[in-house]
């Protein structure tokens, strides 16, 4: 998920009544609820890298306790800097082993959220290296951005004008609100991931041009629970599909919407040998390869179909579609040049 969905959802967790627990809980969940997305400074490493390495470590049961740690110490830091300026002291006494397992559930909820999308997660990196996506939630949902914004920011507007009418100050406000804003959230995912089913049931019933049926997937639209992009893989294919499951409609583009897997050349072997081949094909769920000349060089574009439908990309064009990478092969067919995202690997 985007950051700022992490964030409320620390935020939330902690006025859910956690907050009575131990003193700066809720700024410490709110931190340890986004601390795994750390890793985005690898981005200054190069694409590639980054690619490599996001919703790694940082994103793992194993890192977990580790970030977790890293945010209690920065807050532990940031209080003793601030004491020093003649700080108040917290409502509720600080207790830091408290605060730890507060911020471990709070980093724990950041991998579930992940989970939910369709880019996965590798939690049990690196005993097992394998990619897990629900593939039930957009990356950024405004259903979930609404609902966990409100319940952060109206006890606030609520406090005002209590204090506008003399009424006594509440020590812990909005703690109905937060636990309603996860509850929504657990319930719109049900709600999501019935309707996910029912998109995958739906293809599971069609009889695709291209052949049998190898692999499905049905990825999500944001603020519609209803509506899905599905993808089937055939031996020789990709097709493509618009799934109303509200209507249980299912339609097909036709040739549109087909995308045929190319043959396998000396030059999309060599891509795929890659540093940036391994890595994306590891990642890829459905990975399509173009060849295309460039003069005395040869590109060759790695693609995820998953992520062909708008509003993530638009599906005509070389290497337009969401996290497309190509490899530039030389004149000897050697690797001179990766890219991700039309960033290059340095």
């Amino acid at each position: 998920m985007e950051p700022v969905t992490h964030f409320l959802t620390g935020a939330c967790l902690s006025r859910s009544g956690l907050n009575r627990l131990t003193g700066l809980a809720t700024v410490t969940m709110t931190l340890a609820a986004e601390a795994p997305d750390v890793d985005i400074l690898l981005g200054f490493a190069g694409p590639v890298i980054n690619f490599h390495h996001h919703r790694g470590f940082t994103h793992t049961f194993l890192g977990a306790p580790v970030m977790s740690a890293a945010v209690v110490g920065a807050v532990w830091l940031g209080w003793k800097l601030w004491s020093r300026n003649g700080a108040r002291r917290t409502k509720v006494r600080i207790r830091w082993g408290v605060l730890y397992a507060l911020a471990l559930l709070a980093t724990l909820s950041h991998i579930l959220l992940d989970y939910t999308n369709n880019y996965g997660v590798r939690p049990f990196a690196p005993f097992n290296p394998r990619w897990y996506s629900r593939d039930i939630i957009f990356i950024v949902e405004p259903v979930l951005l609404a609902v966990l914004f409100l319940a952060v920011v109206l006890p606030s507007l609520f406090g005002l004008v209590s204090s506008e009418v003399g009424s006594r100050r509440e020590m812990f406000r909005g703690r109905g609100l937060a636990i309603t804003a996860l509850v929504c959230m657990v319930a719109y995912w049900l709600v999501c991931d019935t309707q996910h089913r029912t998109a995958l049931r739906m293809l599971e019933s069609h009889q695709m041009d291209t052949g049998a049926t190898r692999k499905l997937g049905a990825e999500p639209y944001p603020s519609n629970p209803f509506h899905w992009f599905a993808v089937a893989e055939t031996p020789n294919a990709y097709e493509t599909f618009d799934v109303n499951t509200r209507s249980l409609a299912l339609e097909s583009l036709g040739s549109a919407s087909t995308y045929f897997k190319p043959p396998e050349t000396p030059q999309t072997l060599t891509a795929k040998k890659s540093y940036l081949g391994r890595v994306y094909l590891d990642w890829a769920q459905f990975p399509i390869t173009e060849t295309v000349p460039d003069g005395q060089e040869t590109l060759v574009y790695l693609r995820d179909v998953r992520y062909f439908y708008s509003p993530l990309s638009s599906r005509s064009g070389t290497g337009k579609s969401t996290l497309s990478s190509h490899v530039v092969l030389g004149p000897q067919g050697r690797v001179i040049e990766q890219w991700m995202s039309n960033r290059r690997q340095d």
